[in-house]
C-alpha cells in the first residue's frame, strides 16, 4: 500500500511540474551496423549484402529500420510526447539509411532533420545528429577530425567528430556526437586513444566557454569508456554529483545509473555504460533549459530472451545468423526543463 501511495506521489508531483514547466528529451543510440545492402567499394561492408555471409538483404534492412524506428518512438516519451528533440547516432553507413530511417511509420510525423558528413572509418561507419526543427534550428555544423597515430607513426583512421551549434527554442545549444576509438587490442593499450577523443572535446569545450561562461553545452556519444575511465574522468574531468560541478565544468548526467550497475551494453557477462551524456554547467543553472533527469532506456523487449546471452541488449544477428533484434547498445537520454512564461 505505501508503494502505492508513493508511486502515486510521483504521479501528482509530474504532472504538477508538467504544468509548470516545459519538457525537452535529448538522447543518444548507437545503431549497431545500420549499413544498406550495396557493396560499396571503398569501404568494409561486404558482410552487410545479400551476397555477403549474412545475407544482408531488404527484408533484413527494412525490418531492422522498422525496429530502430519503434524504439526511438518511445524513447523519453512518458515526460515528452514528442520523443527526442535530438538524436546523436552512431554506427550509421551513410546519409541514405538516416533517410530511410526517419521515414519510418513510426516516426515520421516528427519530421526529423539530419546533419551528417562522411568519416574516413575504415568500416565507413559515421556518427549523425537527427532533430525535430519545431525544436532545433542548426547554425553551424561541422565534422572535427580525430587524429591519432598507431606506434609505426600510421594515421589511424576513425570516426570524426561531430559539432552542431544551432537554436534550441531560443536558447543557443552547442553539441558534440562522438564514437570514440573501440577497445580492440586491450583496454589498457587503446586508451590514449580514447583520451586523445576526449581532448579534442575539452579543447572545443573550453573555446566555447571562453565566448559564453555558461555555454549550454552537451558531449554525447558512444565513447567506449566508461563513467570513470580515464577520459571522462581524467580529461573532461567530467564530475559525477551536481554539487561537485564549478562554473566551467561538466557533469556526467549518467554516473547515477551507473553507479548502481546500469549498463548500456553487456560484455562477459558485466555491464558497461559507453554511451553517455555529459553536459555544461550552463544546462545546471535553472536559467532557461535546465537538467532534470537522465537514463538508460532499457524495455523488455530489447533485451535477448533465451541462450547465453539471456539479459544482454538483442542485437540484429548472433554471429551470421539474423535473431531480428535491434542493437547491442541500450540507447540513452536526458530530459530538459525550462519554466513556462
Amino acid at each position: 500500500m505505501k508503494s502505492f501511495f508513493f508511486a502515486l506521489l510521483l504521479l501528482v508531483t509530474f504532472r504538477v511540474k508538467a504544468q509548470e514547466f516545459e519538457t525537452a528529451v535529448i538522447g543518444f543510440y548507437n545503431l549497431e551496423n545500420l549499413f544498406d545492402t550495396l557493396d560499396s567499394p571503398d569501404t568494409w561492408d561486404t558482410e552487410f549484402t545479400p551476397s555477403g555471409k549474412r545475407r544482408y538483404d531488404t527484408y533484413i534492412y527494412q525490418d531492422k529500420l522498422q525496429h530502430l524506428a519503434r524504439v526511438i518512438s518511445e524513447m523519453g516519451t512518458e515526460t515528452s510526447p514528442d520523443g527526442p528533440a535530438l538524436l546523436g547516432v552512431a554506427e550509421v553507413e551513410n546519409r541514405a539509411v538516416l533517410e530511410d530511417l526517419v521515414d519510418q511509420e513510426a516516426i515520421a510525423a516528427r519530421h526529423y532533420q539530419i546533419v551528417h558528413f562522411e568519416s574516413p572509418d575504415f568500416r565507413g561507419i559515421d556518427v549523425a545528429l537527427l532533430y525535430q526543427p519545431k525544436y532545433f534550428k542548426v547554425q553551424h555544423a561541422r565534422a572535427v577530425p580525430l587524429k591519432i597515430y598507431n606506434e609505426d607513426g600510421s594515421l589511424r583512421v576513425t570516426r570524426d567528430i561531430l559539432f552542431v551549434s544551432g537554436d534550441f527554442m531560443g536558447e543557443p545549444l552547442h553539441v558534440l556526437v562522438n564514437h570514440w576509438p573501440s577497445r580492440r587490442g586491450g583496454q589498457h593499450a587503446t586508451q590514449k586513444y580514447r583520451n586523445a577523443g576526449a581532448a579534442v572535446c575539452k579543447t572545443i569545450v573550453d573555446s566555447l566557454l571562453q565566448q559564453d561562461p555558461h555555454a549550454q553545452i552537451i558531449i554525447m556519444g558512444d565513447l567506449n569508456d566508461d563513467p570513470n575511465s580515464p577520459s571522462v574522468k581524467k580529461v573532461l574531468k567530467a564530475k559525477r554529483k551536481i554539487a561537485q560541478v564549478k562554473e566551467g565544468e561538466l557533469f556526467n548526467a549518467l554516473y547515477a545509473p551507473f553507479s548502481k550497475g546500469f549498463g548500456t551494453l553487456a560484455w562477459r557477462d558485466s555491464w558497461n555504460l559507453f554511451d553517455q551524456l555529459i553536459i555544461s554547467e550552463g544546462l545546471l543553472r535553472k536559467e532557461g533549459f535546465f537538467f532534470y533527469k537522465a537514463k538508460v532506456f532499457r524495455k523488455d523487449y530489447l533485451l535477448q530472451k533465451t541462450g547465453t546471452y539471456k539479459g544482454y541488449p538483442k542485437r540484429t544477428f548472433s554471429g551470421d545468423e539474423y535473431i531480428a533484434g535491434y542493437s547491442d547498445h541500450l540507447p540513452v537520454y536526458l530530459v530538459l526543463l525550462r519554466q513556462k512564461e
